[in-house]
């Protein structure tokens, strides 16, 4: 219940997949080629992006070769990239809500397959890097949307969204990696597989918060 109204109390910004609204301004007045603002923009963005982490945080859950979380998170990323440079250049833009509201339900699909949902409920397993490639397609949009929203200013637009993915994929790495650390001590603790599921449980619960979230204020907005 205080999770709730926590939400309920808190302004969409924050909880929306993208720019916070200092950011907004700035990316706004920005005009010409600026590679280290928009370095640093896309890297701020992955590191404070909790639905990125969480969705990130359920593909590797059950990778233990660095090979296997390398190969996971390439096809996220490539997703991601594509979505946002074709959403932003195309000017392609769909209901912010709807988008983070898929967001939402990626997180909640990661976790009901962590879970074995799909194997006890339909007997079948999904691939799970076909997945991953589809959701980071929506994720990127998902700050696409949010992009064009903010109009940028079209002189140096492409540089300045290839650094701003730049940015995105440093600030990946640097939170993957903490992830990483701290998965792999819970793992050597010896209580990793006894609160597995549980865990998954918490994730799944989050991802219905944020979908519920975003659903209302597609109706209310």
């Amino acid at each position: 219940m205080v999770t709730l109204a926590f939400i309920a109390g808190t302004p969409h910004e924050v909880f929306a997949h993208g720019v916070t609204a200092g950011d907004k301004g700035y990316i706004q007045e920005s005009f010409g080629f600026l590679p280290i603002p928009f370095l640093y923009l896309g890297a701020k963005h992955m590191m404070t992006g909790y639905d990125h982490l969480l969705f990130l945080f359920g593909v590797i859950f059950f990778l233990y070769r660095l090979k296997d979380v390398a190969i996971y998170v390439t096809l996220f990323a490539v997703g991601h990239v594509f979505t946002l440079l074709s959403g932003v250049l195309m000017e392609i833009s769909v209901s912010a809500y709807i988008i983070d509201a898929i967001i939402g339900f990626s997180v909640v699909y990661k976790a009901l397959d962590n879970m074995g949902a799909f194997q006890r409920w339909f007997n079948v397993q999904p691939n799970t890097k076909i997945a991953t490639f589809i959701f980071g397609l929506f994720h990127g949009f998902g700050l696409a949307t949010k992009i064009l929203d903010y109009e940028l200013h079209p002189d140096g637009l492409l540089p300045n969204l290839v650094f701003f993915n730049i940015g995105v994929e440093i600030g990946q790495l640097l939170a993957l990696a903490v992830i990483l650390i701290a998965i792999s001590f819970w793992r050597r603790s010896g209580s990793f597989f006894k609160h597995a599921y549980r865990a998954n449980v918490l994730m799944m619960m989050l991802g219905f918060l944020l979908m519920g979230y975003q659903i209302t204020g597609y109706f209310v907005a």
